[in-house]
């Protein structure tokens, strides 16, 4: 993070803004809407910056800047000239005094950004580039316009009202969080919307004496295949209100920053014969959090029920009497394949698909080889990477002809994806070749001749 974010109490604080134009005129507004006192040093001003000025009870100074200016007086400082050299001598100044200063479409002279503001007060909400584009900046302010109610404003408003008596009523702050967030998904934000106050402020004084300790719950999410876009839109609701995350290996990080910031994150990755924690010891946790009370996101890559040993939790947490949710999410067949060009189904190729583990048992995969040596057919490896070589001796083994197309697809969907083609009899000595990791996907079919065309990422 290039930048910390925080929002200002400026109200009856001095602020100077040095330029008297139009550029001076938008920061004069945003300063004049948040409170402050506004001071403008320049030889000319523009009237309607000097309105805003006298508005506000502030003060026109008719001058340039100069290096004598006492700057410790003003909250912030803001260079809205358009002569660089003015604009680089007010940070420098302002700099050597410890005074917060901005020079407009100057990121290098900038010790604070004006954000793009969505404003519901008292929620405001703001976006910034660091400089970098502003112009994506108000574009995204634009959207949240659109998705953002205005009634918000009221409803943060109202919460601000009854904020102290739910702290008295409900002392900790994880389920006072908890009681605030099932209010906003109840019946009462739409009465504060229409501004029916009296019948909000029932429903809150109903809901103060019903409260009770929250139970705990277990969401079972399957997180796809790594490309954070794939989540669901529950998967990330639920991701955003848990109090704890349990989280695998295959969990991407870009997709971990999407969970709530401060709920608690355990590891539990494995990776074969490391495991950091066992099963038994990912259930007992499941269950332990849960019974305290806590919103529990289990988070799994791809799908949790297609080898994710999620009906192996979900089993554990019924015989424990614990709530769950499961959240199906895009699992790695179809993903990987999509974002490599490979349908797994074809008309013309492949008229079924068969999920498959590659995991060994006592070093030989255990699999029924006679149903998997099918020309029309898509098969499809998850974990296979350790024993792809015995897996491809084995279908031909049993009828499958060396020449049948393969494709490796080594972390799927996200930025460091890599494909690698071949065949039955070629593709194991690829691996060392192409530097692929795990996790990887193995694609066996004709339908991976597809990919020539088709591909596009």
């Amino acid at each position: 993070m290039d930048i910390f974010p925080i929002s200002l109490k400026l109200q009856q604080q001095a602020c100077l803004i040095v330029g008297g134009g139009h550029i001076a005129y938008r920061k004069a507004v945003l300063l004049q809407k948040a409170g402050a006192v506004i001071d403008v040093i320049s030889p000319e001003i523009n009237p309607e910056l000097l309105a805003i000025v006298e508005a506000t009870e502030g003060k026109y100074i008719a001058a340039a800047f100069h290096a004598e200016l006492n700057v410790r007086q003003y909250r912030l400082v803001i260079a809205a000239t358009d002569d660089a050299e003015t604009n680089r001598k007010v940070f420098e100044v302002c700099e050597a005094e410890n005074v917060l200063v901005n020079s407009v479409d100057d990121p290098p002279h900038c010790r604070f950004m004006v954000p793009a503001i969505v404003d519901r007060s008292p929620l405001v909400v703001s976006i910034a580039t660091n400089g970098a584009s502003p112009v994506l900046a108000r574009q995204i302010r634009t959207q949240l316009e659109a998705t953002i109610p205005q009634g918000m404003g009221k409803l943060a408003a109202f919460s601000g009202k009854w904020r102290q008596e739910v702290k008295a009523k409900i002392e900790n702050p994880d389920q006072r969080r908890i009681f605030w967030e099932d209010l906003y998904e109840s019946p009462l934000k739409e009465q504060v919307f229409n501004d029916n106050v009296a019948e909000a402020d029932r429903l809150i004084e109903q809901a103060l004496i019903e409260w009770q300790k929250p139970q705990g719950e277990v969401y079972l999410v399957g997180a796809g295949p790594g490309d954070p876009e794939l989540l669901t839109l529950k998967a990330l609701r639920l991701m955003q209100q848990a109090d704890v995350v349990i989280y695998d290996r295959l969990v991407s990080e870009l997709i971990m920053d999407l969970c709530r910031r401060d709920a608690e994150k355990i590891y539990v990755g494995k990776a074969r014969s490391n495991h950091a924690v066992p099963q038994e010891g990912i259930n007992a946790l499941l269950v332990k959090y849960a019974q305290e009370g806590k919103r529990v996101c289990r988070l799994k890559g791809g799908d949790p029920f297609i080898f994710g040993r999620g009906g192996e939790e979900i089993q554990e947490l019924f015989a424990a009497g614990v709530s769950f949710q499961v959240v199906p999410g895009i699992t790695a067949a179809s993903g990987c394949a999509a974002y490599a060009g490979i349908p797994l189904t074809h008309r013309d190729y492949a008229q079924s698909v068969r999920f498959l583990t590659g995991h060994l048992k006592e070093g030989s995969p255990e699999l029924p080889w006679h149903e998997l040596v099918y020309e029309n057919q898509t098969l499809v490896l998850y974990m296979g990477l350790v024993g792809l070589e015995k897996i491809c001796q084995k279908l031909i083994a049993h009828g499958q002809r060396e020449t049948m197309p393969v494709a490796l697809i080594s972390k799927g969907t996200t930025p460091e994806q890599k494909v690698v083609v071949g065949t039955l009899a070629d593709i194991a000595s690829k691996v060392s070749e192409h530097q692929i990791h795990a996790p990887t996907l193995t694609i066996i079919g004709e339908v991976v001749q597809l990919r020539e065309q088709l591909q596009w990422r």
